[in-house]
């Protein structure tokens, strides 16, 4: 098996893993969950993160060159290798964006509408929770409900930023930096997905201003190479029965 079509038929059960492991964090974080009742959402976590893992050693193991695969997916490394930065693990969420591209198909406008919608509204939950999660327990910490954390994100992935909330520890800080990085990201695809469109639209019409201007000057064309071709059928009628005119005008002489 190649490792493209081995992805083709892992990304709906990633994605439905991915999605199990946000319904899970985000049940534990919202509800503040400690201890004992926390206890099925954590083995559901780690279970989700084994199948991250399982995903790595595979995609390590069919990629045709894996040095180089390996150096440019140190990000997954990451993922795999760190567990315990739970926030961390929010990125394999990126899979539900890949899903939805692919789903909505290749057209500009199935993806602005994706980037836009998708990509802006998992931003906005991932970074909602992953700051959430990291500060509410935190001396002096400015977010403390969902809703703070939603405003922030918002602000933050806007590029707003009022300053009226902000993280106060360094892991909530690392994912504010991951949350504006990923912010301006989406700003700048969205930008030339949209930049890209009006262009075409633009050559478009141009192409169809052009080909309407151009109609008359056919049409005459056509009837001035119809008027050629009648008189090329007279002369050759006239060569034909003697290759000159009789002039019948004028006295007749004896």
């Amino acid at each position: 098996m190649t490792q493209a079509r081995y992805r083709d038929l892992a990304e709906w059960p990633l994605m439905a893993t991915a999605l199990v492991f946000l319904a899970a964090y985000a049940w534990q974080v919202v509800a503040r969950l400690e201890g004992e009742a926390a206890a099925p959402f954590e083995v559901v976590m780690w279970a989700t993160w084994a199948v991250f893992v399982a995903d790595y050693l595979i995609n390590l193991g069919l990629a045709p060159d894996r040095g180089r695969w390996f150096i440019w997916n140190l990000h997954e490394l990451l993922i795999v290798a760190l567990p315990f930065f739970r926030p961390l693990r929010l990125l394999r969420l990126v899979t539900v964006l890949s899903v939805l591209h692919r789903s909505v198909g290749d057209t500009l406008r199935g993806r602005v509408v994706t980037y836009v919608a998708g990509s802006a509204a998992l931003l906005v939950l991932v970074g909602s929770l992953a700051v959430l999660d990291v500060e509410q327990h935190a001396h002096d910490a400015k977010i403390l409900t969902l809703g703070d954390a939603a405003w922030w994100a918002i602000t933050t992935i806007t590029t707003v930023g009022y300053g009226d909330l902000y993280p106060v520890t360094p892991l909530g800080r690392l994912v504010a930096a991951a949350l504006m990085m990923s912010g301006i990201a989406v700003i700048g695809v969205v930008t030339a997905s949209i930049a890209s469109w009006l262009v075409q639209r633009i050559e478009l019409n141009t192409e169809a201003a052009v080909t309407a201007s151009e109609e008359p000057v056919r049409s005459e064309l056509a009837e001035l190479l119809d008027e050629v071709a009648a008189l090329r059928r007279e002369i050759a009628e006239l060569r034909g029965r003697g290759g000159g005119i009789v002039e019948t005008t004028g006295p007749e002489r004896g």
